[in-house]
């Protein structure tokens, strides 16, 4: 039976260390390396995720020239490692100067055994945690993918979905409202590519991007003022397929009034043909406004609005769909990073954090805005609530008792100690004034792991 434990390379040129630390690790396959080479070569043959590297190997035990040149090598060869180096007493300055240059986190001699297995596991959790980052964001799991392209993992949106994958098979026309980048026109693509019109066109419209006699126009076809051509217009090209109409709120009455005569005889009448033209278009449609409040109050005619709302579907905010801001920074990152920053690799736990508290007032487009910021702007492997450029107390929000201004204080702290020490474990809870182990307690606890 092979052996499924976790790769661990350790390298040390003494051998009662050697020893010392092959004791001590029961959890993982262990492969030892005594110098650079060597090093070097086990890491091409076993490709570890987790390497713990004494700077100090020959044939400059007591310097750092070796170690550091055994780091750049393999980052350079694999970069996703996660190197631990060995910081003797009083070389602080070396293992800080290891960490700007890719090592993961530092431990220091004497060799404290549990502190350093925890550093350890800690190195193999954050490495499985970056993969399924990367694994996320190529290929969301199934569960998290509706409507073919729709990444959601929040009950809301998921009913949301199920309503439209219900309606599709039918020619009821469908209204759907929710605020701007909420995913709208993701939605209407769904539920076009879902229904028996799929291999016909799909036309949008943008109401609110035209003057009325543009649109006018673009929807019948022909030159503003002048009478439609036959066959030129959005809703001619959509025959047998879908027109979608987004922000439909924002078309004028006049147009509204042709909108509805189109709906209500399914012809459009061509200057260039004697005898009205049939289009068989489904209408979808899409606003941000409150149209049944508008055509309440006149702002909105209320016989084209019972026309279109044969349906209704109301799309979520982001911030009321648990999981789906996390979910979605991992799409974007993987999607940005390519092109932008192919050293970024994931999500701080801080940025996490943010994302998660963070109202999005933009909703999907702000989010996605951000992450094409962040991934610019990151100096590391990991985006950070910096790089979000989100702002910590507009993100807390008011707590609503004790328990929820006592876990918004913790967040708050260890957001910060994390940032000032880099992201260093040993570091943020020294500051904080507590044990690596309570540390990584609370990040397991508020979910605050990266």
């Amino acid at each position: 039976m092979s052996d499924t434990r976790p790769k661990l390379l350790i390298v040390e040129d003494d051998p009662g260390l050697q020893r010392q630390l092959r004791w001590a690790y029961d959890d993982y396959r262990l492969f030892i390396a005594g110098d650079r080479d060597e090093a070097i070569e086990m890491l091409r043959a076993e490709t570890p995720d987790v390497v713990t590297l004494d700077l100090g190997l020959p044939p400059d035990p007591d310097g750092t020239s070796e170690g550091f040149a055994t780091l750049a090598d393999m980052l350079r060869i694999k970069p996703d490692t996660k190197i631990i180096v060995a910081s003797g007493h009083g070389a602080r300055d070396s293992a800080l100067e290891a960490i700007a240059g890719g090592a993961y986190d530092f431990y220091q001699k004497p060799v404290d055994i549990d502190e350093l297995g925890l550093i350890v596991r800690r190195a193999f959790h954050v490495h499985a945690l970056e993969q399924e980052n990367a694994r996320l964001a190529d290929s969301p799991p199934a569960d998290a993918q509706v409507l073919g392209r729709l990444i959601t993992s929040a009950p809301e949106m998921s009913r949301v979905a199920r309503t439209i994958e219900r309606v599709a098979h039918t020619d009821v026309s469908v209204l759907l409202l929710g605020g701007s980048g909420t995913g709208k026109a993701l939605l209407a693509e769904g539920l076009h590519d879902a229904s028996p019109r799929r291999d016909a066109p799909f036309v949008t419209v943008n109401c609110a991007a035209l003057p009325e006699p543009l649109l006018e126009a673009e929807l019948f076809g022909g030159m503003p003022g002048g009478g439609a051509r036959a066959g030129s217009g959005r809703i001619a090209q959509a025959r047998g397929g879908t027109l979608f109409l987004d922000e439909v709120g924002d078309m004028p009455l006049t147009m509204q009034a042709k909108l509805l005569l189109f709906l209500q005889e399914r012809r459009i009448d061509a200057a260039d043909s004697d005898a009205p033209a049939s289009a068989d278009v489904r209408i979808v449609c899409a606003s941000h406004r409150d149209l049944e409040e508008m055509a309440a109050s006149g702002a909105f005619r209320e016989d084209l609005y019972y026309r279109l709302a044969e349906i209704v579907v109301r799309i979520p905010p982001l911030k009321d769909r648990p999981g789906d801001p996390a979910l979605l920074a991992r799409h974007f990152l993987n999607r940005l990073a390519q092109d932008l920053n192919p050293q970024v690799k994931g999500l701080a736990p801080d940025a996490l954090a943010a994302l998660d508290a963070w109202s999005w007032p933009g909703n999907v487009r702000e989010l996605e805005n951000r992450m094409k910021r962040a991934v610019i702007m990151a100096d590391g492997k990991l985006i950070t609530a910096a790089d979000l450029d989100l702002d910590e107390d507009a993100a807390d929000g008011e707590a609503v008792n004790l328990k929820a201004a006592r876990e918004m204080a913790d967040r708050r702290a260890i957001r910060r100690a994390m940032a000032r020490t880099d992201g260093n474990i040993s570091g943020a809870a020294r500051m904080l004034g507590i044990s690596r182990p309570t540390l990584y307690d609370l990040l397991k606890q508020y979910q605050m792991q990266g």
